[in-house]
């Protein structure tokens, strides 16, 4: 299965609460820069699964409108709760794009890719494309599970 991690584009600071915050002129720009990149290399079978914010479905809304906003990968959740969503690795689809926030997806790949939960850090806009191993085995003997496919920044879509 292919995972993709797709951080909201930037958002204004304020708004009446979390998750009313809207994407600003510039997150705007970066989401359809990556959503471009996007469309260009997403089968029509894949799955898309949005946090119910309103940065994150607007994030999504510059790719497409067939997605399903998913509670549970909101802000706060936890990095079991995405791969939950995602059914990882078997997969709800054969590639499952998650729109959402940080620290959880930084969390999510780290676990995915090193092995551990640790604080990495994905830039507002950015992509993680990553695929589950064939076999349930990692280089030297990590217990990694996933290799990365691309990383793509909004700057370099």
């Amino acid at each position: 299965m292919d995972l993709i991690l797709w951080r909201h584009a930037q958002a204004e600071d304020t708004a009446p609460s979390d998750a009313a915050r809207q994407l600003t002129a510039q997150g705007r720009k970066q989401a359809q820069a990556v959503a471009k990149w996007l469309r260009h290399r997403l089968g029509a079978d894949a799955l898309i699964l949005a946090s119910p914010t309103a940065r994150t479905v607007q994030t999504v809304e510059s790719l497409t409108d067939q997605y399903r906003t998913v509670d549970s990968i909101g802000p706060g959740a936890t990095p079991e709760a995405v791969l939950a969503a995602a059914r990882w690795p078997e997969g709800i689809a054969r590639t499952v794009v998650i729109v959402g926030h940080q620290p959880t997806l930084g969390l999510v790949v780290s676990q995915l890719v090193a092995g551990e939960a640790a604080q990495w850090s994905i830039k507002k806009g950015a992509v993680w494309w990553l695929a589950s191993r064939e076999r349930n085995e990692a280089p030297n003997g990590s217990s990694a599970r996933a290799h990365v496919r691309a990383v793509l920044s909004p700057d370099l879509a």
